[in-house]
């Protein structure tokens, strides 16, 4: 169960649907949202995949943490949909992990991500073999993910209403 005064940031993989389920979050407990990667695009003026064609992953990844860190700072709880890389960074598993927020790990099968994600324009990561990539991604993540969520949410055939109400208990 969410507690009034923590923050409450979903982590996983690009394409499980953290966007989507923070905005309906959002609206259901009357939280803003802070979209992690939106931020960082607005507050650049570019998008991910540019950012990471120009500056590379780690400027990206400091960027990333910024927000992140600003988020869980806010006096009133938000609803945060983080990066999907946002557990590589030790910074941030602390952050996650330090009690200011309930951290719910929205996981799929990495083959309906590959057909989510196939059309996403901004995920430079995926480029080339979208599957492969995933498959990997999540064999070096699931860890990290792990240590920091309070809770496992499967997202596998569910509605969106499904993986909030499963947030929400």
């Amino acid at each position: 169960m969410i507690g009034g005064h923590q923050h409450l940031v979903l982590v996983g993989l690009m394409g499980v649907g953290k966007s989507t389920v923070a905005r309906v979050l959002g609206e259901r407990l009357g939280r803003r949202v802070v979209d992690t990667d939106a931020v960082i695009e607005a507050t650049t003026g570019r998008t991910v995949r540019q950012i990471f064609a120009e500056d590379g992953e780690p400027a990206f990844r400091e960027l990333e943490t910024q927000v992140l860190l600003d988020a869980l700072a806010e006096p009133e709880p938000v609803v945060v949909a983080a990066a999907g890389g946002v557990v590589l960074s030790e910074r941030n598993r602390a952050a996650l992990t330090d009690g200011r927020a309930r951290v719910v790990w929205l996981v799929a099968d990495t083959a309906l991500l590959a057909d989510r994600v196939r059309a996403g324009v901004h995920r430079p990561a995926l480029d080339g073999d979208p599957a492969g990539t995933l498959r990997r991604m999540h064999e070096v993540r699931e860890p990290l993910y792990r240590e920091v969520a309070d809770v496992v949410v499967g997202v596998d055939g569910r509605s969106v209403s499904d993986v909030v109400e499963a947030v929400l208990r």
